[in-house]
């Protein structure tokens, strides 16, 4: 009877401390979450006081929000649950909340629509750590908005790693894609660690919403970027148009594809922006 007790009394002091060592790595975690969120938070802020008009972009609580439900996703379900990108997560919620795109339309009504999210973004994470993926993600985030804005462009939405944005022109849309190209390009050279964005652009009317016009061209553009490799510029075929007078614009040669949920088949471009 007396080994019997000496047993449980064991048992439970062994119990008793993987409780109290789990319940430590907990608070650690979260204390460590919470820091991280801080850090971003911080980063995305506006380094002045003034604020912008009217703006179509998130809340940095909304942002911070995005990119912790991006890595919750992938510890929760696995990679093969985190499989959905960004870029699949942004053209679902514009579906939904049919963001007002009216003024920044041309005068028949149509805009160049911008994805782009980062290539094999959950790797790039799970190799770099939390830390230094938070700090990747903010640069980012001020590559990306920097070069949308300097070409007259407006973000719609930013998630995770990815962004939404229009233009009014396809001309201005694809400078400014070759423009954050390059940047990523600079930064490799200069031994920061290679990010390779890749983005897709379409031109149609989203503005005259009969027959669902805004979810069609919406998703078409969603879809370009998606077939886009790390590090290249994918433009549909109005968009190729709309630069075909730019002698400082090179395209490859037009191929047709699929577009996944799209009928038929598709021309796409991909910009020489290294040329």
């Amino acid at each position: 009877m007396r080994t019997t007790e000496l047993v449980l009394v064991v048992v439970l002091a062994v119990e008793t401390a993987l409780l109290l060592t789990v319940g430590s790595l907990w608070l650690v975690g979260r204390r460590t979450r919470r820091r991280l969120r801080a850090e971003l938070e911080q980063a995305r802020s506006p380094r002045t006081a003034r604020r912008p008009p009217r703006r179509l972009v998130p809340t940095p609580d909304e942002a911070v929000k995005a990119v912790w439900e991006t890595v919750d996703r992938v510890r929760e379900k696995g990679l093969g649950g985190a499989i959905r990108s960004s870029i699949d997560d942004l053209a679902g919620w514009a579906q939904v909340e049919r963001p007002a795109l009216v003024r920044l339309a041309g005068a028949d009504g149509s805009v160049a629509i911008f994805f782009s999210d980062i290539e094999g973004s959950t790797e790039l994470n799970e190799r770099l750590g939390d830390k230094e993926w938070v700090r990747l993600l903010a640069r980012h985030d001020a590559t990306v908005r920097s070069a949308i804005e300097r070409h007259g462009g407006q973000v719609v939405k930013a998630q995770g790693d990815g962004f939404m944005a229009a233009f009014g022109e396809p001309e201005p849309a694809v400078r400014s894609a070759i423009a954050i190209q390059r940047a990523f390009e600079r930064g490799r050279g200069k031994g920061k660690a290679a990010v390779l964005v890749r983005i897709g652009l379409h031109y149609g009317d989203v503005v005259h919403r009969d027959n669902d016009i805004f979810g069609r061209h919406v998703a078409h553009a969603a879809r370009v970027a998606a077939l886009a490799d790390g590090g290249e510029i994918l433009v549909s075929e109005p968009v190729a148009d709309g630069v075909a007078a730019c002698d400082d614009i090179a395209l490859t040669e037009p191929r047709e594809v699929q577009l996944r949920g799209l009928a038929g088949e598709h021309v796409v471009c991909a910009v020489d922006w290294v040329a």
